[in-house]
């Protein structure tokens, strides 16, 4: 039995609870928030007896196992590595941190401790993914050799803390496009970079000025606070001659909101959103296919249990771990070039 912590109560939380209380090896033992009033009604709603809203005070409680972190962006290394030198295993979200360095320091207290550390990187664990990273391990698909990835919002800043550059650590970039980043470098085979080129807009703002607004908002959501940029693009370079390309938004005069991902190799291609189709040669001809698989209505809920399981699988037997801080560091540092590429106006080299 693992028994669990769950630090910061905002949206995606519920997401870490919900696939906790779904699996019979875990106990969620402990909820942590600075938000008193939160804090009571989902330690009600899940029946947990110990709650905190010092973080360092849940830490002492040597019951708990491991933590899930899900607080601001600019607290994950800190707490993630108190949370490994008090001897817990830690499932943090993405990003891993928001600076290379504070990516590193996470690095080597996982070295150190020896304890798991997954990064949130929770798109590997969509069904669509996993049936074609199968089709790519077996080439199916050949060398890749180029990859486009696209997430855009057209009317989706969500405010609050997302907003607040000293607490995210920008906008669209380092919310969406570590998802779009990561998980095109992870079906490309992790290839090395070794240079990027990026831009950053700050053009649309927060579009509070639209009425009726639907769009996710953060919980403290404040239509006045936005100092993040609302669009990013970048090309990435690898060190096996292939390229990846991307663009962000939270808020961008588009049709409709557009999250895709194409890879493209030199024995056939896929696009994995928003449904898997690959593309290949056979007897001289080409072949579109689809393959059938059988998802849940809501993917996301089904991305994070198979998430929490993995991890889970990791923290009591071992199982490999296939996001681990490694990862999190390279993506930090792909990152961290782009905004550097867009304040600089040129291509920088990793």
């Amino acid at each position: 039995m693992l028994k669990v912590g769950v630090v910061g109560l905002g949206s995606i939380s519920g997401l870490h609870l919900k696939a906790y209380e779904k699996h019979k090896e875990v106990e969620i033992t402990a909820l942590c928030d600075a938000n008193k009033s939160r804090l009571k009604e989902l330690s009600a709603s899940y029946g947990v007896t110990k709650t905190y809203t010092n973080f360092d005070d849940l830490l002492q409680d040597e019951t708990i196992d491991a933590v899930s972190i899900c607080t601001w962006n600019n607290t994950h290394a800190a707490m993630a590595i108190e949370a490994l030198e008090a001897n817990k295993h830690v499932l943090v979200e993405k990003p891993l941190s928001i600076t290379v360095g504070e990516a590193l320091a996470v690095e080597d207290a996982v070295k150190k401790t020896g304890k798991v550390l997954q990064v949130g990187f929770v798109r590997r664990f969509g069904r669509n993914e996993q049936v074609l990273k199968r089709f790519i391990d077996q080439d199916e698909l050949g060398d890749i050799y180029y990859a486009k990835a696209s997430y855009l919002r057209r009317l989706g800043n969500p405010g609050g803390w997302f907003s607040d550059k000293s607490k995210s650590g920008g906008g669209p970039l380092i919310d969406l496009g570590v998802h779009v980043i990561d998980l095109s470098w992870y079906l490309m085979g992790k290839p090395r970079p070794i240079s990027v080129t990026g831009n950053t807009y700050y053009k649309l703002g927060n579009r509070n000025n639209i009425e009726n607004l639907s769009f996710y908002k953060a919980a403290d959501y404040d239509a006045g606070k936005n100092d993040v940029e609302d669009l990013a693009n970048a090309l990435i370079r690898f060190e096996n001659g292939a390229s990846l390309f991307i663009d962000v938004s939270f808020t961008l005069h588009t049709l409709k909101n557009e999250f895709s991902l194409k890879l493209y190799g030199d024995k056939g291609g896929a696009e994995v959103e928003p449904e898997l189709k690959i593309v290949t040669e056979k007897h001289q001809t080409i072949l579109n296919i689809e393959p059938q698989i059988n998802q849940n209505n809501n993917h996301m809920e089904e991305r994070f249990e198979n998430e929490i399981n993995h991890f889970v699988a990791s923290c009591l037997y071992g199982e490999e771990n296939i996001a681990p801080v490694s990862d999190g560091v390279q993506i930090m540092k792909i990152l961290d070039a782009v905004y550097k590429s867009a304040e600089t106006s040129r291509e920088i080299l990793l």
